[in-house]
């Protein structure tokens, strides 16, 4: 976004959010309406084209009731991952290579607002006495880290996975896995062997262990014991699925991998 695009949309959004101050409660088309109306206002002033309209209208409604300038990365499905350095440095992951955008937040206040939208749709906390979080965002796997924890400023880390999950058969058809290979290790699963996944970030890990789980006899009961929730394992209907919890200022206690483990050797796995 150029200079001018950038003041006009923060002078706009000033003017806005003291609007809305009095005014809780209103739906996504009344706050689309008003948006439209003060870029309208605006533009007698200062001279607007239809798509700086149009691109100002859609940051504005981002940052009002989205994830202001992390919303068009997140609604882009070519961007895997989104990595927030501080307020003034965020990068993506795209194709399986990192580029950084030309992307800012107006200051490390909107960053932590923004921090807490969503940690807070995932019922987490974090905080100074709490300065790292693990939270889930719309199939999306989020790490936070707060400064001064993270020297440079807050950091955000947003793995996205795919709308369509990974079968076995595309394993094969990539040449990640040969047919025997994979037929021996369905063997082994319906066996009940245990079996350890392991490799760097973004190697493959969950999408593996996912498409492992498709060989569980549909008749087994399963427990999955996630730090964040991000296994889909589907066609077993006897599932349960456990989450970690941090502590809270309302007293509620950490609930920590140890705990679910020891939990679910009483819930018949």
């Amino acid at each position: 976004m150029d200079n001018y695009l950038h003041e006009r949309r923060i002078s706009i959004k000033r003017e806005i959010m003291s609007h809305l101050e009095n005014q809780p409660g209103l739906s996504e088309e009344e706050i689309m309406s008003i948006i439209d109306e003060f870029i309208a206002v605006d533009s007698r002033e200062h001279f607007l084209s239809i798509e700086q309209k149009k691109k100002i209208r859609k940051e504005l409604f981002a940052s009002i009731r989205q994830l202001d300038i992390l919303q068009e990365l997140i609604d882009d499905n070519r961007v895997t991952e989104i990595m927030v350095n501080g307020k003034d440095h965020i990068f993506i992951e795209r194709e399986g290579r990192i580029y950084e955008t030309d992307l800012c937040f107006e200051s490390e206040e909107r960053l932590h607002d923004i921090i807490q939208k969503i940690v807070a749709s995932a019922n987490r906390t974090v905080n100074l006495s709490t300065p790292i979080v693990d939270a889930r965002l719309n199939g999306s796997r989020v790490n936070v880290v707060l400064s001064p924890v993270s020297v440079d400023g807050s950091v955000i880390t947003i793995r996205r996975f795919p709308d369509t999950p990974m079968r076995a058969e595309d394993l094969i058809a990539n040449g990640s896995l040969t047919f025997e290979a994979l037929n021996q290790l369905n063997i082994l699963v319906e066996a009940g062997y245990n079996m350890l996944i392991s490799g760097s970030t973004g190697a493959g890990k969950t999408t593996f262990l996912n498409i492992m789980s498709e060989f569980i006899p549909k008749d087994e009961r399963i427990i999955t014991i996630e730090d964040s929730a991000e296994l889909r394992i589907t066609g077993i209907s006897n599932l349960v699925r456990l989450e970690t919890r941090n502590a809270n200022a309302d007293g509620c206690r950490e609930i920590t991998i140890r705990d679910l483990i020891r939990c679910s050797l009483r819930m018949r796995p």
